[in-house]
């Protein structure tokens, strides 16, 4: 089955039509910067151009930076507080005039893991972090998701907000090189194995495609791989959501 999966982030909106029965793309991923600042009217404006932009008139996966629960935003760090209290899945549906569906964008990133990627088969605890414009998480255990984590928002030891210190849009406004921003991360790999002692950890977003290069920096006994799907990871992911939800 084909759905239009899109990826809502802090910096940048992207998309692509996915086959939802192998997880792959069957169309070239488009992006469009996300608009400044991220109002519930200016980010359904973007979304309308992006399902312009495929001619696409069927069904709408979005994965969004926020607890949605019940396709009601919870929370907003990254977009604007306007949205909470929001009812996405209505407003973008009415924007687009396709139905869409709504799911946390770490989640439909975990999603897509679990279905198609490292975490295929793989039993007990799983954790997968996007690391983008903040934190993102998604907590597994034996297949089954625990929704809206959130756990980029936990204190660090230096009292510091985790994805205030350890986010890609830190390391690029701090300039930071890798090696030193990836010793700051694994502070934070440290505390999310202590708490939840998974059996694997997978790294998205952004700063994936630079695994290598903040490897040697991580200190945990658990298996840490860089997700499968990369940064398309979230795409996949919001197709494979809204297709759970006919």
């Amino acid at each position: 089955m084909l759905i239009l999966g899109v990826d809502i982030g802090g910096s940048g909106i992207k998309g692509a039509i996915v086959d939802t029965e192998t997880g792959e793309l069957t169309t070239e991923r488009h992006r469009i910067e996300t608009p400044q600042p991220a109002t519930p009217e200016a980010v359904a404006a973007v979304l309308a151009k992006l399902v312009k932009h495929f001619d696409w008139s069927g069904l709408v996966g979005c994965g969004f930076p926020a607890a949605i629960q019940h396709g009601v935003v919870r929370t907003a760090s990254n977009i604007s507080n306007e949205f909470i209290g929001t009812n996405i899945d209505s407003l973008f549906s009415a924007a687009t005039n396709c139905p869409c569906f709504n799911v946390n964008d770490a989640d439909a990133a975990g999603m897509a893991e679990m279905q198609f990627g490292e975490g295929a088969g793989q039993a007990g605890v799983v954790l997968l972090i996007t690391i983008g414009t903040g934190i993102g998480t998604a907590l597994f255990t034996d297949g089954h998701l625990m929704p809206n984590t959130e756990l980029g928002h936990i204190y660090l030891e230096n009292g510091m907000v985790a994805e205030r210190y350890t986010s890609d849009a830190t390391r690029k406004t701090e300039d930071l090189g890798w090696k030193t921003w990836g010793t700051r991360f694994n502070s934070y790999l440290t505390i999310m194995d202590k708490l939840f002692w998974p059996d694997l950890i997978i790294l998205g977003g952004g700063a994936s495609k630079k695994f290598d290069k903040f490897n040697p920096q991580l200190t945990v006994d658990t298996p840490v791989k860089p997700a499968a799907f990369l940064n398309q990871a979230g795409i996949v992911g919001a197709a494979l959501y809204a297709r759970s939800r006919l």
